[in-house]
């Protein structure tokens, strides 16, 4: 599962965006990865383990609703069950 958030652009400067994501490790646990940076820049990846895909998929939703409530906006969502 994918989602792509991003800042809405003010002209200035290139929007900012987070994309997080949900994939399963080869030892049966989960990672959730997180990139962060600026449209064309460079950017941050950080790596979240979890030992099951329900705490996974709570970590990647609250997450997500943290980022909605600093005003990026969801523009990009991939995966059979990804909430929206």
């Amino acid at each position: 599962m994918r989602l792509l958030l991003q800042q809405r652009p003010d002209g200035r400067e290139a929007p900012r965006f987070v994309q997080l994501q949900l994939q399963p490790d080869l030892l049966g646990g989960w990672e959730l990865l997180r990139e962060t940076g600026q449209t064309g820049g460079r950017s941050t990846l950080r790596k979240t383990l979890y030992g099951d895909q329900p705490s996974a998929l709570a970590a990647l939703e609250k997450e997500r609703d943290a980022q909605l409530k600093k005003g990026f906006q969801l523009v990009f969502a991939q995966g059979a069950d990804a909430p929206r």
